[in-house]
């Protein structure tokens, strides 16, 4: 059986030229779906639990190509050399990157290149998933007019659905959704609301600061959830690389989730479909530069 998803739900094929292979076993030590075997010599395909899920080890692996997949949205023609010249990047180059990046909400009146966000989306696709073909789709807002319209629309879609963070609503709700999630839209989600809607009617735009560009990353009801933050996560890192600022804001996914008027706001934006994660990362050039970095730690750290 093969593993569905939003693109597909058939195995992809796997195609083997007996005359180029030379039986090192390569593919087969790399398959991790049990579809190929070597016997007397040759790579063979046998059955397997899942099929083929198109994750495409084997053809990069071949050092003679001798395999070759076809389907779930795969072809060999999406193979490509990888630079042996090019060095990787220093451990230490690395972490500077990581420890210089901030939240950025304040960003130059200049645009995000065209170009710079093709490079951004370029990198972010790059990024592993649960299983392939990536199930993960992206929203691309790519001027702050569009940025802006976004949030605009956004706040005119929560004053219809304010009724949910009203004290009656979270009353009747604490007994079968519980404390944690009480206290959740008492603390977070009813305050967000409240600061979204207040300063909206000011004129300051809280949802998305008004960012010259925008990436809106979410899944299906197939995907994994962590996919569409790892994508988003691969986003804020190739931006940051180009010299732009980036935020990642997680409140605007799980409030046009569920209902009519949500599914009604997804449409009016050409959002495929409810997941449950999403992300946005808005970015632009930032125009406020920090002089120190700031010390995180996780919540703990075990070794086993």
């Amino acid at each position: 059986m093969s593993i569905p998803t939003s693109r597909t739900k058939e195995s992809a094929d796997i195609l083997i030229d007996e005359k180029l292979c030379v039986g090192c076993g390569l593919c087969v030590e790399v398959c991790k779906g049990f579809n190929l075997s070597l016997q007397k010599g040759k790579v063979i395909r046998i059955n397997s639990v899942y099929g083929c899920i198109a994750c495409g080890h084997c053809m990069a692996i071949c050092p003679k190509d001798a395999i070759k997949i076809s389907g779930r949205c795969l072809s060999s023609e999406d193979l490509f050399s990888l630079s042996k010249e090019t060095k990787l990047p220093t451990y230490e180059g690395v972490l500077n990157l990581f420890q210089q990046r901030r939240s950025i909400r304040e960003f130059k009146a200049v645009p995000v290149e065209k170009e710079i966000l093709a490079k951004v989306i370029e990198a972010a696709q790059t990024c592993p998933m649960g299983l392939p073909p990536s199930d993960v789709n992206l929203l691309v807002f790519d001027s702050p007019a569009k940025v802006r319209k976004f949030a605009e629309d956004f706040c005119d879609y929560l004053k219809g659905i304010k009724w949910l963070v009203s004290e009656w609503f979270l009353r009747l709700m604490r007994p079968f959704w519980g404390k944690a999630n009480d206290e959740l839209f008492r603390g977070f989600v009813r305050p967000t609301i409240n600061l979204y809607l207040d300063n909206m009617e000011k004129g300051i735009n809280l949802v998305n600061y008004d960012a010259p560009a925008a990436l809106y990353f979410y899944g299906s009801p197939y995907s994994d959830p962590a996919d569409p933050i790892v994508a988003a996560t691969y986003a804020m890192i190739a931006a940051e690389s180009l010299g732009l600022g980036t935020c990642m804001l997680g409140a605007v996914h799980p409030l046009i989730q569920n209902g009519k008027a949500a599914q009604k706001f997804r449409k009016s934006y050409g959002i495929r479909c409810k997941s449950r994660e999403g992300l946005f990362v808005i970015m632009g050039y930032p125009k406020v530069e920090y002089e120190k970095g700031i010390g995180r730690t996780f919540a703990s750290v075990d070794v086993r």
